[in-house]
């Protein structure tokens, strides 16, 4: 299993980032991304915070923690110079929350984040034919999400995806422990999207590749 979505006590999450990181080794995690939501106000602080935790963790246990961020509700025509503020701060993954249904994320927040060159497009909601299609361009991966409300528009990403090439990644967007599953419970819900097994099996290999190019 490999999570690129996930939040501690930094932003909205339950966990410290040992505990969540401690949890995820439990369940046959091989990589996970601590991705709290920031914008302007928070990104320093949280990418600094978790590099700490994640540099000693890295140092000592069997599992790859990156370092990464969710940027939350940012006006889209910021959301470019947020993620090159983001990577310059050090995250290593850059996350975007995407225009799901279940939240008033601003419309052109897809957009931008694929235009803006993010890692990952996190719960698109109705992603456009065209947002995917850049997608597929860019090389930003569209995520498949196993977190309720978000993943109401699971089907319609695998498909609208599928159509384009663009690459998905499948992520828990972990807040508490109960939102953490195995690879086997989270590949259930990816074939409730529609996605065919050797999909799934490219999702877990973009992530991979994902965790490869981090620096």
């Amino acid at each position: 299993m490999i999570d690129l979505h996930t939040h501690t006590l930094f932003s909205d999450g339950d966990l410290i980032p040992s505990e969540l990181v401690r949890r995820a080794v439990d369940l046959g995690y091989r990589g996970i991304a601590m991705t709290d939501h920031v914008d302007a106000s928070n990104l320093s602080f949280v990418v600094s915070h978790v590099r700490t935790a994640a540099d000693q963790l890295n140092a000592v246990l069997n599992i790859r923690v990156l370092v990464g961020v969710e940027l939350t509700h940012v006006p889209p025509i910021l959301i470019p110079e947020m993620i090159q503020r983001a990577r310059h701060a050090g995250a290593q993954i850059v996350v975007v929350h995407g225009e799901t249904l279940v939240e008033p994320t601003a419309e052109g927040t897809n957009y931008a984040a694929i235009k803006g060159g993010a890692d990952i497009l996190a719960h698109p909601g109705l992603l456009s034919a065209e947002d995917a299609q850049l997608a597929a361009e860019r090389g930003v991966l569209i995520e498949i999400t196993t977190r309720s409300g978000h993943s109401y528009s699971n089907g319609h990403v695998a498909a609208t995806a599928r159509a384009a090439g663009a690459k998905l990644v499948i992520n828990t967007d972990t807040h508490g422990p109960s939102n953490m599953l195995r690879r086997k419970d989270a590949e259930r819900l990816a074939r409730g999207a529609g996605l065919t097994l050797d999909e799934i099996d490219q999702c877990y290999n973009n992530a991979e590749e994902l965790i490869a190019r981090a620096r």
